[in-house]
């Protein structure tokens, strides 16, 4: 009988890793709490949440390949950090514009535009960075940490942001700014060597590389396209203020539970895997997992009752933190050091798009159609997508390992490699 696995993992920079996105997840969370408030009628919140999420994905899709190619070329470390800082000036920008008399939605617009540039940075270079903290056979769990923290955040966010905005919304910009620097603190006591050898050609060459490495791995590619589709269609978050307010009629209070909801369940999955990481069937279990969110979609969008609401939420979280321990487990995995930057930009790209792109879908299709309707048809769009995925990538339904060692035998097919194979 196998004993559990250790719940934490033992390299400590593991833990100022996990607290540093902790801290950065809770000031991220009161931002978008706190801009919501401040911005956005009852009636315009769902549509104006979609345009904020697309002013942030345009600079984003434009650098997001060039940021991954500089992570493989310089230290993932110092990359992270520039990023953070940006971030955190946007932050203290939103500050301002808190303070005006009359803010103005098009301010909010253009920092959520350099925000969405900072992030093109941070995603492919902090992604690149976990693997050079733990080791092989450690990365599953690192990986459920990693987002256990996130989700923590998630559900105090929230809270805290609303808190903060009943006293001052440009209060609660200045708390989240004081997050990030605390986080850049965090992030400045890591010394181990964050800088992958480097390789010959120039910049375009080695994008060109993880795009063609990507996209002939079967596996990474079905992983992180499946995941782009499911969340695109199914982007049942950015109903939520609509929800609240005009269909289950629960106030700003229920609107902070319903928030939350998402991120209980995927707390309770995440300790889970850190507990009893996934061994075997990786793959099949990652089908279901996405299959089981458009359900728990569909069963949000017909709800008429608070606490069922809640109830799908956290299923959908759970899910969804399924999928994500999955793709990110395989990718880091099966991918060799010097390209994980580039392939944790492709990665990047497609979780960005779903997301950002996914609340843009939402509000504009629930413009037209009503909330109700899109959620519905969203989820049952990505339940479609589950079945034609598994069908289309017989490999990534047949992947097995994700327990170091025997993963790249078991899981990466010897014809998906056609970039360099060699190992770090």
């Amino acid at each position: 009988m196998t004993k559990p696995a250790p719940f934490f993992p033992p390299p400590s920079n593991t833990a100022k890793f996990t607290a540093k996105i902790g801290m950065l997840s809770v000031a991220c969370v009161i931002s978008k709490i706190s801009s919501v408030s401040a911005t956005m009628s009852r009636g315009e919140s769902a549509f104006l949440v979609g345009m904020v999420g697309l002013a942030q994905f345009v600079p984003l899709f434009l650098l997001t390949l060039w940021a991954g190619s500089l992570a493989d070329r310089h230290s993932r470390r110092g990359i992270v950090m520039g990023a953070l800082a940006v971030e955190a000036l946007c932050v203290v920008g939103l500050v301002f514009v808190a303070l005006e008399d009359s803010p103005q939605v098009s301010h909010i617009f253009a920092i959520a535009a350099v925000f969405g540039a900072a992030r093109a940075f941070l995603s492919p270079a902090s992604s690149a960075t976990v693997p050079m903290l733990v080791p092989k056979a450690d990365m599953p769990q690192a990986i459920s940490l990693k987002s256990l923290a996130w989700q923590c955040a998630v559900i105090g966010g929230p809270w805290l942001g609303g808190l903060l905005c009943a006293v001052s919304t440009a209060l609660s910009y200045a708390v989240a700014a004081g997050l990030y620097v605390a986080g850049l603190g965090i992030v400045a006591l890591m010394r181990t060597n964050t800088t992958p050898e480097r390789q010959p050609g120039s910049q375009i060459q080695q994008i060109k590389e993880g795009l063609v490495y990507t996209w002939k791995n079967k596996i990474v590619f079905g992983a992180i396209s499946l995941d782009l589709f499911a969340v695109l269609l199914g982007g049942a978050t950015a109903l939520l203020p609509a929800f609240a307010s005009d269909i289950l009629k629960v106030g700003p209070e229920g609107f902070g539970i319903l928030r939350s909801g998402p991120a209980i369940g995927a707390v309770v999955m995440a300790l889970a895997l850190a507990r009893w990481p996934l061994k075997r069937k990786a793959g099949v279990r990652m089908f279901l997992a996405v299959g089981a969110f458009g359900l728990a979609t569909v069963v949000f969008g017909l709800s008429q009752n608070m606490w069922l609401s809640v109830l799908a939420l956290a299923v959908l979280g759970a899910a969804d933190m399924i999928s994500v321990y999955v793709r990110q487990t395989l990718v880091q995995i099966v991918t060799p050091d010097h390209m994980r930057g580039r392939v944790s930009s492709v990665s990047g790209l497609f979780i960005s798009g779903s997301n950002e792109l996914g609340e843009f879908e939402s509000g504009v299709v629930s413009r037209f159609i009503g909330p109700v309707a899109a959620c519905v048809a969203g989820g049952i769009g990505t339940m479609g997508v589950t079945a034609l995925w598994a069908w289309m990538f017989p490999a990534l339904r047949r992947a097995d390992r994700l327990d170091g060692g025997e993963a790249d035998k078991d899981t990466l097919p010897a014809h998906s490699m056609t970039a360099p194979a060699s190992t770090p």
